[in-house]
């Protein structure tokens, strides 16, 4: 089977060649007519599992659509020549090759099929380099911006936010975090942008900025239904028991099915968080003496702890 696809492939170059022949009655070459045969020849190889002669094919179609100035199906078949080397396992090659299709589909005034082609490209590489998924998906979220296509955009941006993350590169995380909240603000799903909230409280506090956390949550008092929420009554017991070095408290709020169930690298954010100077039940500590009884002490002091229950689920 392989041999006969193999066999047919070269048929399909050697029709593309006769195509490209020039003659006294044909004075110019079928550009046209070669790049169809050598699309068929890259199916053959393709299927016969000739990974590298697959990717010569398509590149060869590339070049005659090109000068055929068909840059879409130039785009294309360029395209297909990095899948090929996806297949031999070549990925950082293979995502060169799409990054190329790409910038010919934004010549060609497709910039949707750009923007599809970065994010495939991206989940490609994600398992491999995140760094570089985190770069391709950035792109085609601003390719999907620029065509004022926000929904679409703004997913790329969450994707690429939470690679941020993983790679531990809070700063910029928190920057790509408040460029998704607007985005998410501009096309008014506000519940969303609650959610962006939290995940901006997590990172600032990772960060070690306690005033860039509370601000956050005092910008988003703006967003409709904000305040008062489930989500605000949680960052606002949060902040406060992280600034009074309360290990309970906070942990109480971190382990709540409200960031427990969040995107998982933000979750992670919130189980690991630890209060400045490692404080734990310092309230606690402090009333014991008060109580005078050992046995009743620890429930008077525990008071103000309870009052936040009630908000967190």
């Amino acid at each position: 089977m392989a041999a006969q696809k193999i066999n047919e492939a070269h048929e399909h170059i050697a029709k593309a060649e006769k195509c490209l022949k020039t003659s006294l009655t044909k004075w110019k070459p079928d550009f046209d007519s070669a790049a169809s045969e050598y699309a068929k020849a890259a199916v053959c190889f393709k299927n016969a599992k000739q990974y590298d002669q697959a990717k010569d094919a398509y590149l060869k179609e590339a070049e005659y659509h090109t000068e055929n100035k068909t840059l879409f199906h130039a785009a294309k078949a360029i395209e297909q020549a990095g899948m090929m080397l996806k297949e031999q396992k070549k990925m950082p090659e293979a995502i060169q090759y799409i990054e190329k299709a790409c910038m010919m589909y934004m010549e060609n005034g497709t910039p949707d099929t750009a923007a599809m082609a970065l994010d495939r490209a991206g989940k490609l590489i994600e398992p491999l380099n995140l760094e570089k998924a985190v770069d391709l998906y950035q792109k085609a979220a601003g390719v999907y911006e620029n065509e004022d296509r926000l929904r679409q955009a703004v997913e790329l941006l969450g994707k690429a936010s939470r690679l941020l993350v993983r790679l531990k590169r809070l700063d910029d995380a928190a920057v790509a975090l408040q460029k998704e909240k607007n985005m998410y603000k501009e096309i008014e799903n506000f519940a969303t942008c609650f959610k962006k909230t939290t995940a901006q409280v997590l990172i600032h506090l990772h960060r070690g900025d306690y005033v860039a956390a509370d601000k956050c949550v005092r910008e988003s008092y703006s967003l409709p239904g904000y305040s008062g929420s489930e989500d605000c009554v949680a960052m606002e017991t949060l902040l406060q028991g992280y600034d009074e070095q309360d290990e309970d408290q906070v942990s109480r709020v971190c382990n709540s099915p409200l960031l427990k169930y969040m995107d998982n690298d933000y979750a992670k954010l919130a189980i690991s968080l630890r209060v400045p100077g490692g404080g734990s039940k310092k309230k606690k500590a402090n009333a014991a003496p008060a109580g005078g009884a050992g046995g009743d002490a620890p429930a008077a002091g525990g008071g103000d702890d309870d009052d936040y229950e009630g908000g967190l689920c």
